[in-house]
């Protein structure tokens, strides 16, 4: 008999688990083997790499069509390339009715088996045939009692249903599903494996702070597997002094309480009951008292799911701490329920409700009601607590505001006045965790905390109620206070304790030491305390504290050094504007936060404000400080750097070469800021065009700093992918690639795969592929590229646009002009806006653009592409010099047009001109020089100049090509 056991892989969208599990429960006892995340993925695996791990070695990919299968939200951009990979090896298989506008065009030909409205025998039986079709048999029959022995020896209870084949339960008891439901498919999942993972009584207790929807996921996972028990009871288990009426009621439904017995032994009867009975699961809702619940938690072969803020369910229940919503699902969830609101706009809402299930509900409920979303905003950052009292939520049973009271009060009413107290100190620190060790360190220092400030437990005992009653999350060594918690707090704060509490977040932010600010190894630390630091209400409190300005100084050049140019400008300038007035602005502090504001200003890539900020700072500093001060060297150091970004690059050469004089008199030759200024003005040579000059100043920094600073620190790479860069302009590819690529491995584990710097880097070497003509490679480190850098840089960036412009250029290679074009379009638009007409990126996207254009249409359409390509080379010229690498190959792109529209003396004048100077300037083997001098004897071949070519190029005319190339014309 032919064997048709396959590798198959389960296709299915999260809310059809059920399905997932019956389909991969009858293909494994039909002796497939089958790969179904359930079974086989497991928290904290690479979801990416699973799927396409599974789908090379799969057979064929059953694919469980539904309507949720095909929600546009579902798809990410692998699934969708995981799917069109295998299209020719999937099975459908359909478990709803469907139409087809529910089915994409791309999958909508494809032969369907339908399952739903089956019994199970024939539903089955329809799956194995879709699978590996009607095939006859070739050999003896096996019999068909073997199989089915097989299949008996899992207990029911383990075996999956037909979701369809039954209604809801028996025994039921939940109330309706909540038809907005949406997101926490991770989630799902794991609390169905966790409930699926033992034969005996499976206990799995979601916890977490309040309104983040733990009842919500019970309600939805006891809807979506009802086909899977016998009997579901929901239990309002707050009070655990009234569980046994709830098991009583349970009881009396199944029809085994005993009239006259009380409820206690009513409740006994039943949990002994359900120690003998399969497929139950009982839902104890908001239980929050451990020790009185466990006494009443049934045992036997079922479910127990157990939803509480108290997260001390240790040796009890198997715990799953609950988490907000991903920013995916906050959006999507925000979209379906607002109409209208922008992906954008649903973000930054998300962002300032800090995705928690319950405030999302609460403002699509106020924006559905007519409120704008910027006035919904304003409220919510003026008065939190008055617009989270309101709730038109149905599946909530109270507003925010009401829940994070109510838990307040039960604390205040336990006699837990250091838990308020620190919940209220909590809440004028940042939303994200708050170190213990923090608050251990600060704690002589702490006027608002009530307890003796030697009492070595007073941390725990305030952390542990905050834990119990939802209002904050405990972790190893850090709490957490959700956002709206927080403002909720502060604006029910009395104005008379504000004060002391801001002086206890100065001690305690005071407190920390997080090390140097510019080490890769101490940047978690920073991490930490700028995450708190930036937070407005922080900044404010804390802007005017004199003992916190040398580390909030720090934390600006952190977050530069770190990577995170828009935190770093948006808190230095409200360190500047605040100390400028208290200060004065020739206070030495102030004037290093401008310092720190210019760069974070050049990070941005807003170039034309950091100059002026930049230029007051050179200026204060020198009349202040003197010419020769390091500090005053700095501010020069980096008008000159401001300078060469806006392409002054003369006028930035001049600076940088007096710069670095000083800094050598000064600091000496090996220090690094020296450093940095021979860094800087070998990159302006390049600049210049004057690529061997630059090479060689380079190769003399980074000598000295991987001697000075090491191999691996980021001053040392920036050398290293400078001098790469320059070998690129010099022609030697081969030595460019392997530096680069050296370069790029260091800073990815250095720096991390989204650090401007590391994306600067693979940007760098991508360009190098293309270069050497590795289009394919180059084309995909590109795109990856510009996704990142517009999400962590943005649109405008000026890097952003050169990794489009990088692309764009790969695309063209690879024949895909069309496209290329539109996004030269779009590159030149915003360089224009961003950079203005003259910057040198600008003109180069603008040859580039011209040079895409086709120049074998009509007149009307070269003209246009020729007076582009002109003003292009008119306004090199002009900005750059006759000589500058830039300007002749903006001349050889004009050159190539007139060539190819049969105006080749022009061409040729053209080229014989570029020819000259890159021979003087390069030499003959520079490709550049060999790719002109190739073109300007095709030209003058063309010409009839045949001799002139050979004496050009050292070949003999080929009288056979000249022909065919009369052919052609």
């Amino acid at each position: 008999m032919t064997d048709t056991r396959q590798r198959l892989f389960v296709s299915y969208a999260g809310p059809d688990r059920a399905w997932a599990e019956w389909v991969g429960w009858q293909l494994k006892q039909a002796g497939h083997q089958v790969e179904l995340d359930r079974w086989n993925w497991h928290t904290g695996d690479d979801f990416v790499q699973k799927m396409n791990l599974a789908l090379a070695t799969a057979d064929a990919m059953v694919a469980l069509f539904s309507k949720k299968y095909f929600a546009a939200e579902r798809w990410t951009q692998e699934e969708w390339s995981a799917t069109v990979a295998m299209r020719g090896r999937i099975v459908p298989v359909s478990i709803e009715p469907l139409v087809d506008g529910d089915i994409p065009a791309l999958l909508v030909s494809r032969l369907c088996t339908d399952l739903h409205g089956l019994d199970e025998t024939a539903a089955a039986a329809a799956l194995l045939e879709a699978v590996h079709g009607p095939v006859p048999p070739d050999g003896p029959v096996a019999f068909p009692g073997a199989a089915s022995a097989k299949s008996t020896t899992e207990p029911d209870s383990q075996r999956p249903r037909l979701p369809s084949s039954v209604g809801l339960p028996k025994v039921w008891n939940v109330r309706r599903r909540n038809p907005d439901f949406s997101g926490r498919e991770t989630e799902m999942g794991q609390l169905r494996t966790g409930l699926l993972s033992g034969h005996q009584a499976v206990i799995q207790a979601l916890h977490g702070v309040g309104g983040i929807g733990k009842t919500q996921i019970a309600l939805e996972y006891a809807h979506r597997f009802a086909s899977q028990y016998d009997l579901v009871w929901w239990v309002d288990a707050e009070q655990a002094d009234q569980l046994p009426v709830r098991y009583t009621e349970l009881a009396n439904r199944m029809g085994i309480a005993k009239s006259d017995a009380s409820t206690d032994t009513n409740a006994h009867i039943l949990l002994q009951d359900l120690r003998t009975r399969h497929r139950w699961l009982l839902i104890l809702d908001n239980a929050e008292q451990p020790d009185q619940i466990e006494p009443w938690l049934p045992e036997g072969p079922g479910h127990v799911l157990i939803t509480s803020r108290n997260p001390d369910w240790h040796g009890i229940a198997h715990q799953s701490d609950l988490d907000v919503f991903t920013r995916t699902d906050s959006t999507a969830y925000l979209r379906a329920r607002i109409p209208g609101i922008a992906t954008e706009q649903a973000d930054t809402l998300a962002h300032d409700l800090g995705d928690l299930p319950l405030a999302l509900a609460q403002a699509a409920g106020v924006l559905r009601s007519g409120m704008t979303l910027d006035r919904y905003r304003e409220l919510l950052a003026s008065s939190t607590a008055r617009l989270l009292q309101e709730s038109d939520v149905r599946d909530y049973p109270a507003p925010l505001a009401a829940t994070v009271n109510i838990a307040v009060t039960r604390l205040a009413d336990g006699g837990h006045g250091d838990a308020i107290a620190l919940l209220r100190l909590g809440a004028f620190l940042g939303p994200e965790p708050i170190h213990t060790a923090w608050l251990e360190k600060s704690r002589p220092c702490l006027s608002t905390i009530p307890s003796d400030p030697d009492d070595v437990m007073w941390l725990r005992n305030a952390l542990q109620p905050l834990g119990r009653y939802g209002l904050a999350r405990t972790d190893l060594d850090t709490f957490q206070i959700h956002r709206l918690t927080q403002a909720i707090l502060r604006t029910q704060t009395h104005p008379d304790q504000i004060g002391d509490l801001r002086d206890d977040v100065s001690a305690v932010l005071a407190a920390v030491n997080p090390g140097d600010p510019q080490s890769p190894a101490d940047w978690p630390s920073w991490a930490s305390l700028t995450a708190h630091l930036t937070t407005a209400h922080v900044t404010t409190a804390v802007a005017d504290r004199p003992a916190l300005r040398p580390t909030l100084v720090k934390a600006v050049h952190f977050l530069i050094c770190s990577g995170l140019p828009r935190t770093a400008y948006g808190l230095s300038v409200a360190l500047y504007e605040a100390w400028s007035s208290s200060l004065g602005p020739d206070h030495p502090d102030t004037l290093t936060c401008a310092q720190y504001l210019g760069h974070a200003s050049v990070d941005i890539g807003d170039y034309a404000r950091a100059r002026p900020v930049v230029e007051d700072t050179f200026l204060r500093r020198s009349r202040v400080l003197g010419e020769d001060h390091p500090e005053t060297l700095h501010s020069a150091n980096d008008a000159s750097t401001v300078l060469s970004y806006m392409a002054e690059y003369r006028k930035a050469h001049r600076m940088m070469e007096d710069v670095l004089a000083r800094r050598r008199r000064v600091l000496g030759e090996d220090h690094p800021d020296t450093l940095n200024s021979a860094s800087n003005l070998a990159g302006v040579l390049s600049d210049l065009g004057k690529y061997a000059d630059s090479r060689r100043m380079q190769e003399g920094v980074l000598a000295r700093r991987r001697r000075v600073l090491g191999e691996d620190h980021p001053d040392t790479l920036t050398s290293a992918g400078m001098l790469a860069s320059v070998l690129v302009s010099l022609g030697e590819y081969a030595e460019a690639r392997r530096m680069q690529e050296d370069v790029l491995a260091r800073h990815r584990r250095v720096l991390g795969e989204d650090h401007p710097d590391t994306l600067r880097a693979a940007s760098n070497f991508g360009s190098i592929l293309g270069f050497m003509k590795t289009n394919a490679e180059a084309r995909s480190m590109h795109e990856d590229i510009l996704v990142r850098r517009r999400r962590v840089l943005g649109e405008d960036h000026p890097d952003t646009l050169i990794s489009a412009s990088n692309l764009a250029a790969n695309l063209a290679a690879l024949g895909e002009r069309e496209e290329a074009r539109r996004m030269l379009e779009d590159v030149v638009a915003r360089r224009r806006r961003v950079l203005g007409e003259d910057h040198p990126d600008t003109l180069r996207a603008v040859g580039n653009l011209a040079n895409l254009a086709p120049r074998r249409g009509s007149l009307e359409g070269f003209t246009e592409t020729r007076r582009m390509m002109e003003d292009v080379v008119a306004r090199c010229r002009r900005v750059l010099g006759e000589d500058h690498p830039d300007t002749i190959h903006a001349a050889n792109n004009l050159a190539g047009a007139l060539h190819d529209r049969n105006q080749c003396a022009e061409a040729v004048l053209l080229w014989k001109d570029s020819r000259e100077r890159l021979l003087r300037i390069f030499g003959a083997e520079h490709p550049e020089t060999v790719k002109v001098t190739q073109s300007l004897a095709a030209a003058l071949t063309k010409m009839g100049m045949a001799y002139e070519a050979q004496r050009l190029t050292g070949r003999k005319p080929d009288k056979r090509k000249r022909r065919f190339g009369r052919k052609r014309r």
